[in-house]
């Protein structure tokens, strides 16, 4: 419906462009603003404006196994005429826009040609007898091994990755937590008390004391009863010092005593026969100092 102008203008205000998008036809386009209702004679396009690309290759052999496989092509017996002729059409369009991108093209095409001349040539075999190898056998290999390539790279793509087919999920939270204290009662604190007690009771250690004994002070005791008798048998010498102490270790102290004694010639240690008892007594320079 189309509303008069008059109209218009009573319903909005002055500040307000009136200015209908429409007049009796949609508009084309809208050019800073304004709608556009027709074509202008004078627009030019420039030829590069707009480029399709129907196919992406990505390098000479990308386009090489494109021909192949599109047309059922054998690999390991690729028609060279043919496949050589579509390639060359379609780096000949390459060269009308494109030049250094040609490069690579160009030298895939100039392999091809050499190929294809070989083919033309009579097979010749070498002078070893052996069979010439097909010009085509390098060729077939570097496109075996670049389709392997882009298969596996097509796998890889089709993988699921992160930021394309999904999102890191992602979760903030903003806690707060206060520590709770313990509720402590006396029964409590008498189990723990006990349980420290058991502990300690399992980590107690063995503390051994060493006694302080004097060979000099052993010595002077030996002196001392020996004073009063002529002679004392070996064993007696021992009975009274057993008692004291550790047994063993006054016995020891008590005998090296007695040896020092012996050394210093103030002890006389006798034995009439084998087996017979030892008698101990003082020398007789050692009664005359006395």
């Amino acid at each position: 419906m189309t509303v008069p102008a008059d109209q218009l203008s009573a319903l909005v205000s002055p500040d307000v462009d009136s200015t209908p998008d429409t007049i009796d036809s949609v508009a084309l386009a809208r050019l800073y603003g304004e709608p556009l209702f027709d074509i202008p004679q004078d627009l030019y396009i420039p030829p590069d404006a707009l480029e399709v690309f129907l196919e992406a290759f990505e390098g000479p052999l990308d386009l090489l196994l494109y021909l192949i496989r599109k047309q059922n092509f054998n690999v390991l017996d690729i028609p060279m005429s043919e496949v050589t002729r579509q390639y060359l059409n379609y780096v000949d369009q390459i060269r009308e826009h494109n030049l250094e991108l040609a490069g690579e093209y160009l030298l895939m095409a100039a392999l091809l040609i050499e190929i294809k001349s070989r083919m033309l040539l009579p097979v010749k075999k070498s002078d070893t007898g052996e069979e010439v190898e097909d010009p085509r056998a390098e060729l077939v290999r570097r496109l075996l091994e670049y389709e392997q390539m882009k298969l596996a790279a097509q796998k890889l793509n089709e993988l699921p990755q992160l930021g394309r087919d999904f999102e890191r999920a992602r979760a903030f939270m903003d806690l707060k937590t206060e520590r709770a204290l313990p509720e402590v009662n006396a029964e409590d604190l008498r189990l723990a008390w006990l349980d420290i007690m058991k502990r300690a009771k399992l980590n107690a250690h063995h503390h051994i004391t060493r006694e302080q004994l004097s060979v000099r002070d052993h010595m002077t005791h030996i002196l001392r009863r020996l004073s009063d008798v002529r002679f004392m048998e070996f064993r007696d010498l021992f009975l009274e010092r057993v008692q004291e102490g550790d047994p063993a270790a006054v016995v020891v102290v008590h005998f090296l005593a007695m040896l020092e004694l012996a050394r210093e010639t103030l002890l006389e240690i006798t034995q009439a026969e084998p087996y017979a008892p030892i008698y101990i007594r003082l020398s007789y320079s050692s009664q005359a100092v006395a």
